[in-house]
């Protein structure tokens, strides 16, 4: 789980003209895309109604397939054939009749439940935030803090959660304060995977995974991990790789302190369906539209 950290001084965070400039992702999006609504809850997907007129329809707007094709699903050809196989959604609508027009900055279109954002103004990056680096736009320590990876953007960012001063990995810095807002809220349980490395000599006892999957007692009530497994281990150290969707203050290290260990490193590798992937240490991206897509449409968005 080692990170590159060459590029810790900043210099190296992908900016120029004042925008990151985009990385290839290890992102792999999922087969399906698990829909949420605005208050969290599953959404199931729409049956279209051929034959009926489109309520999304907006005289003065764009032809959806010309919207479809600015966002890059293609050709305009190949956007009406989205249309016609009914996988595309406006304001929660299947639409399937062509020659609908939309609105795009006004109304929601989702592509295979993905949601499509038009609004150029929004700015979502994924940061490998190094260790020895405060969470905070600003630190009266004088530590190192988020500022040095916005600074120079015309957008306010603001970072979604925290990773703690000795933790590294994925972390989001947005202006889209919607978007923020769902991802921390405990509603719609986003999944957050980290792997964990940790002294264990002869390897680690075989309860432990267990004890993760089936819950553990912290001084703040019980926690569990969704998911638990073991990465490596030589006989000397062991690598955990563990994902839970709550967000309690240093809930990874304590829930592992409370089964006798000390974490020796600890990085966050994803979030929901955005992977950190191989982007070096103090770096950042920008998210891809499948995955802000993704993303938004997992806190229903």
């Amino acid at each position: 789980m080692a990170a590159d950290r060459s590029g810790g001084s900043g210099s190296g965070s992908g900016r120029s003209g004042g925008r990151p400039t985009r990385r290839r992702s290890a992102f792999t999006p999922p087969r399906r895309v698990r829909l949420r609504d605005g208050e969290g809850k599953p959404v199931a997907a729409d049956a279209a109604t051929p034959g009926q007129p489109s309520e999304a329809h907006r005289p003065d707007g764009e032809r959806l397939q010309k919207v479809l094709a600015q966002a890059g699903f293609g050709s305009r050809r190949a956007c009406e054939a989205l249309i016609s196989g009914g996988r595309v959604r406006v304001d929660g609508e299947v639409v399937q009749e062509q020659g609908v027009r939309v609105d795009a900055a006004a109304q929601v279109i989702h592509v295979d439940g993905r949601r499509l954002q038009l609004d150029g103004s929004k700015l979502t990056l994924v940061l490998n935030k190094p260790r020895g680096m405060v969470s905070a736009m600003s630190d009266p320590e004088g530590r190192r803090d988020l500022s040095e990876f916005t600074a120079a953007l015309p957008q306010r960012l603001f970072h979604v959660g925290r990773l703690d001063f000795e933790t590294e990995g994925l972390l989001l810095l947005t202006n889209d304060g919607e978007l923020a807002h769902r991802l921390t809220h405990p509603s719609f349980e986003v999944d957050k995977t980290y792997v964990c490395r940790f002294d264990a000599p002869g390897g680690p006892p075989r309860g432990l995974v267990k004890a993760l999957r089936e819950g553990v007692e912290l001084d703040d009530g019980p926690a569990r991990a969704d998911r638990a497994r073991v990465l490596a281990q030589d006989g000397r150290e062991a690598v955990v790789e563990v994902t839970l969707h709550e967000g309690r203050n240093r809930i990874v290290r304590r829930m592992f302190a409370s089964q006798g260990f000390e974490l020796t490193a600890l990085m966050r590798t994803r979030i929901g369906p955005v992977v950190l992937g191989d982007l070096p240490s103090g770096t950042t991206r920008e998210l891809t539209g499948r995955e802000l897509g993704t993303l938004m449409a997992e806190v229903g968005l």
